[in-house]
């Protein structure tokens, strides 16, 4: 697995490299820019513009993915939500660690009646 260190590179770098993605699997399914294009509801040259790394919107690019059936990348902006070490300690401290017993709500057991 090769590392690539995002930060570092620009936004037009980061451009092409999506823009290169999408064009390499446009290929591998054998699939024309004007059939994608069409397909996503954008025109040819906006399709080009984005595989060359333009700026293009973000529902384009989602336009896209969802054609090509490249959804599945979303998993990279999937929220996971973290607890903290300190609200863990703090839970843990809350937890109960006894039952307890169970004190009679009415202390005189004489009958209302």
């Amino acid at each position: 697995m090769s590392y690539t260190n995002w930060y570092s590179m620009s936004d037009k770098a980061l451009s092409e490299t999506i823009g290169a993605f999408i064009k390499q699997h446009r290929l591998e399914q054998n699939r024309t820019q004007n059939e994608v294009a069409e397909n996503a509801g954008i025109s040819r040259s906006t399709l080009s513009l984005l595989e060359k790394g333009e700026t293009v919107t973000v529902p384009t690019l989602i336009q896209v993915l969802r054609v090509l059936e490249l959804l599945h990348i979303m998993d990279s902006f999937k929220i996971h939500e973290q607890i903290s070490p300190l609200q863990l300690a703090k839970l843990e401290k809350e937890k109960r660690l006894r039952a307890r017993s169970k004190k009679e709500s009415n202390e005189n057991p004489e009958s209302q009646w």
